[in-house]
């Protein structure tokens, strides 16, 4: 594998970001483990979007793994955030969910059928196995755990006896929200929807009223909802009384002693980086406005001993033909989706080539036989030593990690190809194998093996997100009322194709001659490159094109030319054009 460049003025942005981190890391805690973190909320699908909190970190990590560094990267499933509302569009999941709305995400049902203990755990399992096949080495941390269990005990009893000090901090920015929002730029309903996906959860600061401020919520003992105030606390004994608004429920517990509450998010995220000593972590434009989490966290953190994380925005995630994504809404594509119309390397890529602050798009439309082809261009360009600096670091970041290459298709034949003949076979691989083998006569496909996982994630392309009027059904028949209205350069371009089809059943003869016969006919050599052509050559393959489409499918338009002809089979094409 190839090594990634240090940084240098050319340097990719992952590299960048690796130096940057490596020197902070060795002047805050040198000789420890470099610590990166990313953190998830399990409060429904974890979506494509959500992935960029994971993949940011986990590239400078696989970088300065690369480097020879030890390097941890947290994962903080924030699975004891309330359950606030009931998603949109999930199987199994009806409005009678509203009941657990104020609970742990832990202690929600998991939707009808799971196989799974709880809410969280459902939908954390799909994006574990996700980043399983993506590559991504974790630690992951369970909120629930980490809070039920005692282990920020102390965290929760300091920032109670520095409450006045938070509050403090947080009233600075209480009365600005309103002239703040005014500042930003105008959001739609999908992106102020999009930022619930993260662990902000619902931005809250704690509660305020007649016993002063706490930073702690507990969960009710009675209903186990969070709709709870803190009616009185004492620093000395940690006795603490709450009444819950939902059932009525009251009770005076010592804190000291209590597991079942934890700090409001924006405590909970500045004591966490103290706690873990985490050097990196990036965060979403939902948590870096003026006044947001990220920015008020990075004064809270120094009443826990600890400094604010370096570490970029980064912008949204959208896909072909959506608006940007929202976990809240049924349907919204997860990275378990992507990864079963794309190889991981695709995905990967994506994310690597991008800046943090840049936004980009996913491909579930036509647009994904476009980036494949500009994949299999780079892999190209890679091979031969002429693609440039910041393109071969992607790239080499995208194929694998420090531990090593992903599992790779052994033939990447063209998506667009395997697309085509997933289209027209319809399910049937015998005869995808005898399409394939004949792409290359000289170096023939063996087995379908050779050309999966592409092969499958095409079809599943295929059969999931190409509509059925856009599917390719061969006729059984001849349109020979077609043929008979067929004009004379019409039926000798017919014939051309015919006569050459013997002499060039290949991919590359097939697009040789269909693209050939209109320059036969005009008086030019099939050879003949665009330079040496008038611009009505074009206007005459298209209509060639055309005739064939119609002849053979019954519509204008279809799969690449070489592609149909091979999967229909030199007999049923010279049936099908009258011979």
């Amino acid at each position: 594998m190839p090594i990634v460049a240090q940084s240098t003025e050319t340097a990719d942005w992952v590299s960048r970001f690796a130096d940057d981190v490596i020197e902070e890391s060795e002047r805050r805690a040198p000789g420890k483990p470099v610590v990166v973190a990313s953190g998830l909320s399990p409060s429904g699908p974890i979506h494509l979007g959500n992935l960029r909190e994971v993949m940011t970190p986990h590239l400078v990590a696989d970088e300065i793994r690369r480097r020879g560094y030890p390097v941890r990267h947290l994962i903080s499933w924030d699975d004891y955030d309330r359950y606030r509302k009931v998603p949109a569009g999930i199987a199994g999941v009806d409005e009678s969910w509203a009941e657990h709305i104020g609970k742990p995400l832990t202690s929600v049902p998991a939707p009808k059928g799971s196989a799974h203990p709880n809410w969280a755990e459902h939908f954390k399992a799909a994006m574990v196995a996700s980043l399983a096949e993506l590559g991504v080495e974790f630690d992951g941390i369970s909120q629930t755990e980490q809070y039920t269990s005692g282990v920020y005990r102390e965290q929760i009893l300091h920032a109670m006896r520095h409450r006045g000090d938070i509050d403090a901090i947080l009233a600075q920015y209480r009365t600005k929200p309103k002239a703040a929002k005014k500042q930003q730029k105008p959001v739609d309903e999908a992106e102020l929807e999009a930022e619930e996906g993260s662990g902000a959860a619902s931005e809250d600061d704690g509660s305020s009223g007649s016993a002063g401020y706490f930073p702690y919520k507990p969960f009710c003992g009675n209903c186990e909802k969070d709709l709870t105030t803190v009616t009185a606390y004492d620093d000395d004994s940690t006795e603490l009384t709450y009444a819950c608004t939902a059932c009525g429920f009251s009770e005076t517990v010592r804190l000291s002693e209590f597991n079942r509450g934890k700090l409001v998010w924006k405590v909970d995220w500045p004591m966490r980086w103290a706690y873990e000593g985490v050097i990196f972590e990036p965060s979403g434009v939902d948590h870096s406005s003026p006044g947001s989490s990220f920015q008020v966290g990075g004064q809270i953190v120094g009443i826990f001993g600890g400094k604010q994380p370096i570490g970029p925005m980064y912008a949204f995630v959208g896909i072909s033909g959506m608006a940007k994504m929202s976990s809240s809404r049924g349907g919204v594509p997860t990275p378990a989706d992507a990864l079963k119309i794309m190889e991981p390397q695709l995905l990967r890529w994506l994310y690597a080539r991008r800046r943090p602050n840049q936004s980009f798009k996913i491909a579930f439309d036509q647009e994904i036989q476009r980036l494949y082809d500009e994949w299999d261009k780079l892999a190209a360009k890679v091979a031969d030593s002429s693609a440039l600096p910041g393109d071969v670091a992607a790239y080499t970041r995208a194929v694998g990690t420090a531990a090593g290459e992903l599992p790779k298709t052994p033939r990447p034949l063209p998506y667009r190809t395997l697309a085509s003949v997933a289209d027209i076979t319809a399910g049937h691989q015998d005869q995808a194998l005898r399409i394939l083998s004949e792409l290359d006569p000289a170096n023939p496909l063996g087995s379908l093996d050779e050309a999966r996982p592409r092969y499958d994630r095409a079809e599943a392309w295929i059969n999931t997100h190409v509509p059925a009027d856009q599917r390719t059904i061969v006729r059984e028949e001849p349109d020979t009322d077609l043929l008979k209205s067929l004009d004379e350069p019409s039926q000798q371009s017919i014939r051309l194709l015919l006569d050459g089809l013997g002499d060039h059943w290949s991919l590359e003869g097939l697009t040789h001659l269909v693209y050939g016969v209109p320059k036969v006919q005009a008086g030019f050599s099939a050879d003949a490159t665009p330079k040496e052509l008038p611009p009505e050559i074009k206007t005459a393959q298209r209509s060639f094109f055309a005739l064939l489409y119609h002849l053979l499918v019954g519509r204008d338009t279809g799969p690449r030319l070489p592609t149909l002809l091979l999967a229909v089979g030199q007999e049923r094409v010279r049936a099908l054009l009258g011979e």
